[in-house]
């Protein structure tokens, strides 16, 4: 089959069609070369904020973890058994630093169950429940940590005598089956129940204990209290 002859005119189409599209690309840029100029300005202006910005963050987080390293170097470096009370006062007051100098760094949120676990182990008990509420607002959505700072409260609540508080806690946590350290709060209920004069709901929790946690390594205490 002959091909189709293809005219001079129609050859010459495609290259015109390009050059008038190119025209008009150029002859659009040159009737608003003042809003490209702009536009280029404020991406500019856009990248040295976002810059500053992360400048600014970077900066916060390593003096945040520097203050924090500090503290927390305070209470892991001592070599005695009970942590003197003015170490523990000068951790607690870098801690607080961290948290209110520092607020935007990753630092200030860990901050906050190390002021509560001092508070605790100076058997201030409400100051504790205060830190670490307000860590607990901080970290909604995460379930480990989540789940570490309601045991952490129920171990103040008991500590300070209102045993129904830390039953409604650990309660919650043992209802959730994907909870993390689900078997601690567990073999924590059972205990917090005896404390209640809650025999029977004390034997109960135990018996499910058993019977969930096989390999855990509080089983033999566990059996025994059964």
């Amino acid at each position: 089959m002959a091909k189709k002859k293809i005219s001079r005119k129609e050859l010459l189409k495609a290259p015109d069609e390009f050059q008038t599209i190119s025209s008009k690309g150029v002859n659009f840029f040159n009737d608003h070369v003042k809003e490209f100029k702009f536009f280029g300005i404020g991406l500019a202006v856009i990248a040295v904020g976002y810059l500053a910005v992360f400048g600014y963050i970077t900066h916060v987080n390593k003096k945040g973890l520097e203050a924090y390293n500090t503290a927390y170097d305070i209470l892991a470096g001592s070599d005695k058994p009970d942590i003197p009370d003015e170490e523990k006062a000068k951790a607690e007051k870098l801690f607080q630093e961290v948290i209110n100098e520092y607020s935007f760094s990753k630092a200030a949120l860990l901050a906050y169950p190390q002021i509560g676990h001092l508070k605790f182990s100076q058997k201030q008990y409400e100051d504790a429940i205060v830190s670490y509420e307000k860590f607990a607002d901080k970290v909604k959505g995460d379930k480990e940590y989540s789940a570490l700072n309601d045991l952490a409260l129920a171990a103040n609540f008991e500590a300070k005598g209102n045993l129904e508080k830390s039953i409604g806690i650990l309660s919650a946590l043992v209802g959730s089956p994907d909870t993390p350290f689900r078997e601690t709060a567990m073999y924590n209920l059972a205990r917090v129940y005896r404390q209640n004069k809650q025999d029977d709901k004390a034997k109960e929790t135990l018996k499910a204990f058993v019977s969930e946690y096989t390999s855990s390594p509080f089983l033999p205490m566990a059996k025994a209290r059964l």
